[in-house]
């Protein structure tokens, strides 16, 4: 969340609502936090106004999730930026993180098979001069996946 108005009980319920399923009717969070469908509307557009909500997203997803630790050869701050710009316009790519530690990236990627991945490797890192190594950890189970943040 950006640096945004206090929420009071009734933003951090709607949040709460809205954040495990967006498509719920305005009708039926009012019912459920006490207010009427036009107050939930206007609070929702403050809230997106604000930038407390960000984005409305539908999650899809590939059946296999793989974690990439990658090292690059070098930290001059151009190849950083040109590294971080290659990751972002990867659509397998889900999230990337630039972290500390003895990777530079970490990366989250969802393919549809090991072949794909395969493929991706050699356009993602072995095509990449900067790369030096990567690591690669293949979920084996989704104990928990969310994108709710703590509203209260």
């Amino acid at each position: 969340m950006s640096a945004s108005p206090d929420l009071d009980a009734f933003d951090r319920a709607i949040l709460a609502i809205l954040q495990k399923n967006n498509t719920t009717p305005q009708r039926v969070i009012g019912e459920a936090v006490n207010l009427s469908a036009p107050a939930v509307q206007r609070r929702i557009k403050r809230l997106q106004e604000t930038g407390v909500i960000r984005a409305n997203v539908a999650l899809v997803g590939h059946p296999i999730t793989i974690f990439v630790e990658v090292e690059v050869e070098s930290e001059r701050a151009e190849l950083i930026d040109a590294a971080k710009r290659g990751f972002a316009e990867v659509p397998e790519v889900q999230q990337c993180y630039y972290v500390t530690g003895e990777a530079d990236f970490i990366l989250v990627v969802t393919v549809a098979t090991m072949a794909d991945y395969e493929t991706l490797t050699r356009r993602l890192f072995f095509a990449n001069n900067n790369v030096k190594r990567f690591r690669t950890f293949v979920a084996m189970d989704r104990v928990k996946v969310g994108l709710e943040v703590p509203v209260g």
